[in-house]
């Protein structure tokens, strides 16, 4: 089967290194274009594009997968089917019949829950303790087309985002390179998704990634590991930003009745008061630094700690 990929970041590679080494042809690949990133707002080719000039496919990088052009091109090489992972942007209607097996987008939830985004994360956030991945033909609306397949995934009591997304590239790859084998082989037909179960996963923002110390520490917890390793938890500490990593249950001689975002340090351990039992800190960002040990980073303060908000 002739394929045209469509992925942008690194969460995409799996499954397209699953592609090249499955029985189907990949003759392109579309991907967003270079962007600045970083603080040097130094511009970068994707993930994707990296990957697939090192193995010689061509690379489409439209501006917007609505241009005539595009169209125009993608046509011309006549793909059966487009499988599709974070690609980034919207597809305009005009796009989804170009292939004669549709799109397939390998989206990392089970759905109807977690359409949009940032599924992983909000899966995370909301405390679901399953998520997986689903295969589905995708048409006009937001995640809502037929399913082809899932695959499920058990999300461990530690897992921050990151750690559960790597193991859905992995596992949602072969689901991927399973359903486009069965649909070359008229072994799998693609059923509506339920109306009942139906949640959305929009984007990230800014406020979202901020740390609420007055939840319990359950809800600072699921918080801090939604946002890492992006875009990070977030708190503020006199008129600055301070990124926190994963936070830990007190321990035993931990500082009890701690307010909110209160702080306790000792020699070798910093506790910062929830809105029920204090959160042993471990990794954090001052402004304008590299992660450090939380006490390394008490110990270079001056004065009174203060309290995180």
């Amino acid at each position: 089967m002739r394929c045209v990929f469509a992925g942008t970041p690194g969460v995409a590679l799996p499954a397209l290194e699953a592609l090249l080494d499955s029985r189907h042809e990949v003759i392109a690949v579309v991907t967003r274009p270079d962007s600045a990133r970083g603080r040097g707002r130094t511009v970068e080719r994707s993930a994707v594009a990296e990957f697939a000039e090192g193995r010689g496919i061509p690379v489409l990088t439209p501006m917007s997968p609505g241009e005539l052009s595009f169209a125009d091109e993608l046509r011309g090489l006549e793909p059966d089917c487009c499988p599709v992972v974070a690609y980034g942007a919207l597809l305009p209607a005009s796009l989804l019949s170009i292939p004669r097996l549709g799109w397939v987008n390998l989206h990392f939830s089970l759905l109807p829950a977690w359409r949009g985004a940032a599924p992983v994360q909000r899966a995370v956030l909301h405390g679901d303790d399953i998520t997986g991945a689903t295969t589905f033909v995708i048409g006009p609306g937001l995640d809502d087309g037929p399913v082809l397949g899932t695959v499920t995934e058990v999300i461990r009591r530690a897992d921050t985002s990151g750690d559960l997304l790597d193991r859905l590239a992995d596992s949602g790859a072969g689901l991927l390179i399973a359903t486009l084998d069965a649909l070359e082989d008229n072994l799998i037909e693609a059923k509506p998704q339920p109306t009942d179960g139906v949640s959305l996963a929009p984007k990230i923002g800014v406020d979202d990634a901020r740390i609420r110390w007055d939840e319990p520490f359950a809800g600072v917890d699921r918080r801090i590991r939604a946002m890492t390793p992006a875009p990070g938890a977030w708190t503020m500490l006199g008129g600055e930003r301070l990124g926190v990593g994963p936070v830990g249950l007190s321990a035993d001689g931990a500082p009890k009745d701690l307010a909110p975002g209160q702080v306790v340090a000792t020699k070798s351990q910093v506790w910062v008061g929830t809105g029920s039992r204090s959160a042993l800190l471990g990794q954090v960002r001052p402004a304008g630094k590299r992660d450090m040990v939380a006490a390394d980073w008490v110990r270079g303060l001056r004065g009174e700690i203060g309290r995180l908000g």
